[in-house]
């Protein structure tokens, strides 16, 4: 399914004539993220007619405890300006719970995927197993908190700018490429809000199987919960802590 959606993802990506159209929510999407996610269902409903779908574009489809949960371009905005930070999310939520998780971002060459009890893994021509980092104290510690419009809506903007301070470094990496630097070990946590659980459930196999935890910033589990607090796990209870209301 990833190499199905690179295909027309790339095809389509800077094209000069890519339609951009605006949803009721106020965002975009573009016809190549219409393409790949119909093309994803149509995998899924040949390979896998009794599961249940669920994508940004197009809806649920299906019953059963078994669900694909499809982000078919995460970063769209980036996607229609050109830049390369942006991915397919494919996830299969078994019970309420995501064990399978594949990210796939072609216009930075890379791709991620996991599965429960099978480790975290990227480079598909020599795959190799990745981890989170070893770093144990927040003053020490890289973040990304993505988008900034994202904590001025939750009406948290303070609370960012202190954890700023706490922190080595902060930067906005942006979308899934945060949190697949944080599985690989490059940065130590992702915070952000205003996300839907396509943004998120294909995210959690991998950070988790990477040696991860994956959180609400409430401290929810799951991606349930509109918001993501991502972390290598030694720095988990340190940032809930500092984010509690």
């Amino acid at each position: 399914m990833a190499d199905a959606a690179d295909a027309i993802a790339m095809e389509r990506f800077r094209a000069q004539d890519l339609v951009v159209t605006t949803k009721a929510d106020a965002t975009h999407v573009t016809d190549a993220d219409r393409a790949v996610e119909q093309r994803i269902r149509d995998i899924l409903e040949a390979e896998r007619p009794e599961d249940a779908i669920f994508g940004e574009e197009f809806g649920s489809t299906g019953t059963g405890e078994r669900q694909w949960i499809v982000d078919p371009i995460d970063g769209t905005a980036h996607y229609l300006r050109g830049a390369p930070i942006w991915a397919t999310l494919i996830a299969l939520v078994v019970d309420h719970h995501p064990v399978v998780g594949v990210v796939s971002a072609p216009a930075l060459g890379g791709r991620w995927w996991a599965a429960q009890g099978q480790g975290a893994w990227t480079d598909v021509a020599k795959p190799r197993q990745i981890r989170v980092s070893k770093v144990e104290d927040l003053a020490d510690s890289v973040l990304s908190y993505n988008a900034i419009q994202g904590w001025d809506g939750a009406g948290r903007i303070d609370d960012l700018v202190a954890l700023q301070r706490d922190v080595w470094r902060a930067r906005s990496y942006g979308d899934a490429w945060s949190y697949m630097l944080l599985a690989e070990g490059t940065i130590d946590a992702v915070a952000e809000f205003d996300l839907k659980p396509y943004d998120m459930a294909a995210l959690v196999p991998v950070i988790e199987e990477a040696g991860g935890t994956f959180t609400s910033i409430g401290g929810e589990l799951g991606p349930w919960h509109g918001s993501a607090l991502a972390s290598n796990g030694l720095l988990h209870q340190q940032l809930l802590s500092r984010l509690a209301r």
